[in-house]
């Protein structure tokens, strides 16, 4: 099983990115699939997560209103579009796979991609 996390980069304030996690091994159209991130000197929080069917989505409110999730079942894939982008959304991204539990716990998600880093700088 492998999740493969793309489209990090350096960004300016105000800008946006969006973020794609490629889900490989097994099918993940059944879970509920999410998104953390990890600022330096900070712990690993979360930042959205979507459900099996895509209809229902969560989010922190530090990106509530500039983030959307999404995810294609058929393509076992995942997306975060970030909008209007901070110096404080400055973090490795890491898509994860819920494995049962609450949703925004990290300790809930079974499977972790290997991160993608987001920097908002000018």
């Amino acid at each position: 099983v492998q999740l493969q996390a793309s489209g990090g980069g350096l960004v300016q304030p105000g800008g946006s990115l969006r973020l794609s996690c490629a889900a490989s091994g097994r099918t993940f159209s059944r879970y509920v699939m999410g998104w953390f991130r990890q600022a330096p000197g900070k712990e690993r929080e979360f930042v959205a997560a979507i459900t099996w069917s895509g209809l229902t989505t969560y989010y922190a409110d530090s990106v509530k209103g500039r983030a959307t999730i999404s995810r294609d079942n058929a393509k076992n894939t995942v997306s975060l579009q970030m909008n209007s982008l901070k110096p404080e959304d400055t973090a490795v991204y890491y898509c994860a796979v819920n494995g049962g539990g609450s949703l925004y716990s990290e300790r809930a998600y079974a499977y972790w991609g290997q991160g993608t880093l987001v920097t908002v700088s000018s």
